[in-house]
């Protein structure tokens, strides 16, 4: 990519000399193309020149050819990703290829498989972090949000081993910690470590299926609200339960918030099945009541029988993320590190093949940073935007969510670090 020396080595010099540089041939997207029936079918881009200074985009001129400047050679340019939904501190990644036991079939059986294997897997879980965090920003995320068991089994040391691996890679990564009683907060004895987490640099309290699990949505909700509004945390929580317990789970978490006015659009449920299988008029008013409360959704995109009501979510103003969760665990064979995938699964899904709706697709990578809005007005990047950028082979963002090429270069906060 740099013309005269390696990458790594023009890499290298401009992290440690300065932090001041200037990318040439840089592929940003300008406007949309109509046909005569005012119909998108195409993304007009063009080469510019782009001056990064401090961590941030300084600059943006028409291209030119530069003494010195870095040659992005017609690569477009796309805000970089982020996995809002993330487990860094368990993963066989890193070590020998295992699939899921077939044995663990419930989330009760990994609660019991997690209580006799973690001691072990707690040896190596910083080292593995670290290896998944270099996964993530090859394929081009330079953030995450990461759940991290807090249980008594291993009580604060999966805290501590994941926040050794993020102190690391905290030049080139940047991270929010969500303390996550993966075995229950009542049905194993989790509570007070709970408290004690909320007390250790973590920015979110997790939760996971209050009925199903601790067998009461109102006393597992109430300790969660009551714990991130006395510690000034937002709230994350696994809700895969479906029927009357998912659904109770969502109304009452919704009550809670409006009570609590500090936690509205910091609070947020992951997965949250329950919302696939309710009838188009219930999604659409509970919808509407997540977004009246600021209660985002977190979905890893599932396909097959559950298909969430992203559509609808998106309609009504619903904050909608998304992230690779488990990748090669023992809760999860798959995992390819790309939330540019999930986008690309989100546009088949939903029958999401033009090129508006193919680039509008995008959000739920960069989290809801788009080049142009609805009307083809640029709207990214912006002087003063912080740089946190992709670059790819791709002609624009609707056949980057297609495609889904290669990342070949990733910049966060101005330094390039992929």
């Amino acid at each position: 990519m740099f013309p005269g020396r390696s990458f790594i080595q023009a890499k290298d010099e401009r992290q440690k000399e300065r932090s001041t540089y200037t990318l040439k041939n840089v592929r940003l997207e300008t406007g949309f193309i109509y046909d005569d029936d005012n119909n998108i079918t195409a993304t007009k881009t063009a080469l510019f020149s782009l001056k990064i200074e401090d961590g941030k985009i300084a600059a943006i001129h028409e291209n030119r050819n530069i003494p010195g400047a870095i040659d992005a050679k017609g690569y477009l340019m796309l805000p970089a990703f982020k996995d809002m939904h993330i487990h860094l501190d368990k993963t066989f990644y890193g070590g020998p290829w295992r699939a899921k036991s077939p044995k663990n079939r419930s989330v009760k059986d990994m609660i019991a498989f997690e209580q006799q294997n973690l001691p072990e897997m707690l040896k190596t879980s910083t080292e593995k972090a670290e290896r998944i965090i270099e996964l993530l920003q090859s394929k081009g995320s330079y953030f995450a949000r990461s759940h991290v068991n807090i249980e008594p089994t291993s009580k604060l040391q999966s805290l501590k081993n994941l926040q050794e691996a993020l102190e690391n890679k905290k030049n080139s990564f940047g991270a929010e910690l969500v303390a996550f009683p993966q075995h229950g907060i009542y049905y194993t004895e989790s509570a007070p470590i709970m408290k004690d987490a909320a007390q250790m640099g973590i920015d979110y309290i997790g939760g996971l299926d209050p009925n199903a699990i601790d067998g009461s949505v109102e006393k597992s909700l109430d300790f969660i609200v009551q714990l991130a509004v006395d510690y000034n945390k937002g709230i994350d929580i696994h809700l895969h339960e479906g029927g009357q317990g998912g659904l109770r789970a969502v109304e009452y978490l919704i009550e809670k918030v409006l009570e609590n006015p500090v936690l509205k659009d910091k609070t947020y449920l992951s997965h949250c099945f329950v919302l696939a299988n309710l009838e188009k008029t219930q999604q659409e008013a509970i919808a509407e009541q997540l977004a009246a409360a600021g209660i985002g959704i977190v979905s890893t995109i599932p396909f097959g029988r559950t298909i969430m009501p992203i559509p609808t979510l998106y309609k009504h103003g619903v904050k909608v993320s998304t992230g690779n969760d488990s990748i090669i665990d023992h809760w999860n064979t798959f995992g390819t590190g790309s939330v540019l995938q999930k986008a690309n699964l989100m546009a088949q899904l939903y029958g999401y093949s033009s090129e508006l709706n193919l680039s509008r697709a995008l959000r739920i990578a960069t989290g809801d940073i788009l080049p142009l809005d609805q009307n083809g007005q640029q709207q990214w990047p912006k002087v003063h935007d912080a740089a946190n950028v992709v670059l790819l082979d791709a002609s624009c963002s609707a056949e980057a969510v297609a495609r889904v090429p290669g990342i070949k270069s990733l910049i966060h906060q101005g330094r390039v670090i992929y």
